[in-house]
């Protein structure tokens, strides 16, 4: 018989490893967002922060947003998530702070990818970086999520296409997802023709995994996104037994 103890008396339910501090903001989470729970074949847990905008995030970068976000990592928290990730590339802003704040390890930004598949490429290969909005990231976004100086980027924004720019960071409340796609499309083949050194790409925005797989098929470059990153942490968080013969 298997016996189950009880991990906290104050919460009547179990069974949710990933928490995601998510924007206060308004636009079509098509599946595939972070944004979006069916995009994942695991159960999650949203904490919305309320008041933090994407103006108040990524073309304010206000220091006034930390205390909410440590506040919304230790709800999670208490209500049983075994990690935390986020919901923007740009909250690597609070990366630091919110992971000493809570017990959790916490992953607030895609971009913590960046140091792990850099050390995978060869030294004339550089890491893609594809961002919401190239003009707001900044070298504290990077140092807090530890890309340092000798870690090459090829850096390219979503902010001047056309689809992207007004269904999300104006959040006008509609998308044309299949216009989304072939900008973000556009853009990463702009990218690799410029730059054919790019070895691998990363998604910042959360908004972009949806189209990963029509990144990879017009670069042929591996991807990684938010959503390769939150797999990878819950396959750490539920190991599961193997079975098999030999």
């Amino acid at each position: 018989m298997t016996v189950y103890r009880i991990k906290s008396k104050s919460r009547s339910w179990d069974g949710e490893p990933i928490g995601i501090l998510i924007l206060d903001a308004a636009y079509p989470c098509v599946p595939g967002n972070v944004g979006n729970a069916t995009t994942f074949p695991f159960p999650v847990r949203y904490k919305e922060i309320r008041g933090s905008s994407i103006e108040r995030l990524l073309n304010e970068r206000d220091p006034e947003l930390l205390k909410p976000f440590i506040e919304g990592a230790k709800e999670l928290e208490a209500e049983g998530v075994r990690a935390i990730t986020g919901a923007c590339g740009f909250m690597a802003l609070f990366q630091r702070q919110v992971a000493e704040a809570v017990e959790v390890p916490v992953f607030l930004s895609s971009l913590l990818q960046v140091p792990f598949i850099y050390r995978t490429l060869t030294s004339k290969q550089k890491v893609g970086v594809i961002t919401a909005s190239a003009r707001c990231l900044t070298d504290e976004h990077y140092a807090n999520v530890g890309i340092t100086k000798e870690m090459p980027l090829v850096v390219c924004g979503m902010e001047d296409q056309e689809e992207f720019r007004t269904s999300v960071l104006e959040e006008k409340g509609t998308m044309d997802s299949d216009l989304v796609e072939r900008e973000v499309v556009s853009v990463a083949e702009r990218m690799v023709a410029d730059n054919p050194e790019v070895g691998a790409i990363v998604l910042e925005c959360s908004d972009l995994p949806p189209y990963a797989h029509a990144v990879h098929k017009a670069t042929g470059r591996p991807v990684f996104d938010f959503i390769t990153m939150i797999k990878y942490v819950h396959s750490a968080l539920t190991p599961r037994p193997y079975e098999g013969y030999m």
